[in-house]
């Protein structure tokens, strides 16, 4: 006689399907993989997305005044890129200065600290003593040491391999960033054909009024208020007689997109310079501190003054980003981490599949009560006329 059948397990779905949670963790680790693999790829064009989105109210502006949508693109872009021409050619003739210096900057910071080294005499003859174990091993491996110097490619060597895939990414960001602006209209049109329904439609018109709108003006503030950042550094700066102000100005104003890790480590190379170009420790002292008024008068009051906190970000959410695109994609990644967290917490609102992820994001800390009030999610904002007529009348009975 046969036996039953044994049986077999069924998994009984509520709600949520049981194998949801560990396909989102694959297609998280999946989509990280990528962008690390297609870094090259990525970094321009996350690059272009952040200055579209930085120059749309710039375009509309000009717009406003009848001028043409790719007249007005070619116009924010050309500026953009006048602008950064102008900032590098006074910078990098600075930074090519203190790399000739090198050499006598390194003699002068050792005269400087030569007190704070004699009194550490411990560390002197620790160092002593590993050096003397190190020396033990140094013939064994000159061979090897001499194959891997040999191996080595030279400085110029390295940045002329680098420089052709540096312009043709930059020419790539500009071009995507002009593209992006002189189409935005009509790729709005084109992807507001592809919903069937009418409710999705107006959901993601909202979510597309919202990216313009709150993210674009958002991130446009943001440059404003470091711009300002930058040239009151670079006044300071000037008036202590450091050389090379603007540099530094412009570095404190460009780090300050990364929060928490950008201004720290700019304040720090400045202390450094100024213990290797001024003599007298009061100069030395108020250089930094001063750095650190500015930056704190900027995050603390200009900031949350001037900018809705509508888009206000968590702070862990923000120092992970910041930590996981700095390592995947180096310093550009760093400072497009929180415009592209700032664009996902955006498109998050106005999902309901997704609304965990904006409310995991989003700090809900105001500092004033007129832009304390969030906007309506779309999802739940918009109801069918009939919907809205049901209410009335039960509200009236």
């Amino acid at each position: 006689m046969d036996q039953p059948d044994a049986p077999v397990p069924v998994v009984h779905v509520r709600g949520n399907s049981a194998i949801r949670r560990p396909l989102i963790i694959l297609a998280v680790c999946a989509v990280a993989a990528i962008g690390y693999v297609a870094r090259d790829f990525l970094i321009p064009t996350a690059g272009a997305v952040v200055l579209a989105l930085i120059l749309t109210p710039v375009a509309n502006t000009l717009e406003r005044i009848h001028l043409p949508p790719t007249a007005a693109a070619v116009v924010s872009v050309l500026v953009l890129a006048l602008v950064v021409a102008g900032i590098l050619s006074l910078v990098i003739p600075s930074i090519a200065d203190w790399a000739a210096q090198g050499p006598f900057l390194t003699l002068t910071l050792q005269r400087k600290l030569e007190g704070l080294r004699k009194s550490l005499a411990f560390m002197q003859e620790l160092t002593s003593k590993v050096e003397q174990a190190a020396s033990a091993t140094a013939a064994k491996t000159s061979e090897t040491t001499e194959r891997v110097v040999v191996n080595n490619h030279s400085l110029l060597g390295q940045l002329a391999s680098t420089t052709p895939a540096v312009i043709l990414q930059i020419a790539y960001t500009g071009v995507l960033a002009f593209m992006l602006l002189a189409h935005r209209n009509s790729h709005r049109r084109q992807i507001l054909r592809v919903p069937a329904s009418f409710e999705t439609r107006v959901r993601l018109a909202r979510m597309m009024r919202d990216i313009n709108g709150r993210v674009g003006h958002y991130l446009f503030s943001l440059a404003v208020i470091y711009s300002c950042v930058a040239v009151l550094a670079t006044i300071a700066l000037v008036l202590l007689g450091l050389p090379n102000a603007m540099m530094w100005g412009v570095l404190l104003g460009v780090a300050s997109f990364v929060p928490f890790v950008g201004p720290p480590v700019v304040i720090a190379l400045v202390t450094l310079a100024c213990l290797l170009t001024f003599e007298d420790w009061p100069r030395i002292v108020a250089t930094p501190t001063i750095l650190v008024l500015i930056h704190f008068a900027e995050s603390q009051f200009a900031t949350p003054a001037f900018v809705s906190r509508r888009c206000a970000l968590n702070t862990v959410a923000v120092f992970v980003t910041i930590a996981l695109l700095g390592w995947m994609w180096g310093a550009i990644g760093a400072i497009v981490a929180v415009p592209l967290l700032i664009l996902i917490s955006t498109i998050a609102a106005h999902l309901p599949s997704l609304r965990w992820l904006e409310v995991l994001l989003s700090d809900d800390r105001p500092v004033s009560p007129r832009i304390s009030e969030r906007p309506p999610l779309a999802s739940r904002g918009y109801k069918p006329k009939a919907q809205r007529q049901r209410r009335r009348l039960v509200e009236a009975k």
